[in-house]
């Protein structure tokens, strides 16, 4: 199957999705190892490590962009997001991380629906294929 969206920010991706039910901030919401620890969140405990992030937007502080930044530096950070409308401070901690060290994290909105919670994922730039 192919979903084509509209990029935030460029990259290549691939991993299995987790699909949030709730909106996220990386800003408290969020540990280093990208566990989410905000006790409120209905994923309270899912690491989101490597994982393709689904999610409707991210939710609170403009800080959240250079926590995202720092999680891309570290290694800890989803593998690539995937929103289903778009949220300016999400492709901000991306386009961060590129610029301060060179590594891309494709942010995409698009309507996710479809996608199997079991499918491995892969996000180039706009296109998810699974």
């Amino acid at each position: 199957m192919i979903i084509h969206g509209r990029t935030l920010h460029p990259g290549t991706a691939s991993g299995t999705p987790i699909r949030l039910t709730a909106p996220l901030s990386f800003w408290g919401g969020t540990d280093n190892e990208c566990r989410i620890v905000d006790a409120h969140h209905p994923q309270c405990g899912e690491v989101l490590t490597g994982r393709i992030l689904l999610m409707e937007s991210g939710r609170g502080s403009s800080s959240a962009s250079s926590v995202l930044a720092e999680q891309i530096r570290a290694g800890t950070a989803p593998a690539a997001i995937i929103l289903s409308r778009p949220d300016p401070i999400i492709p901000l901690g991306a386009l961060i991380a590129a610029e301060l060290y060179g590594l891309n994290l494709p942010v995409v909105v698009a309507q996710y629906d479809a996608i199997p919670a079991d499918a491995l994922v892969q996000v180039t730039d706009g296109t998810i294929t699974w």
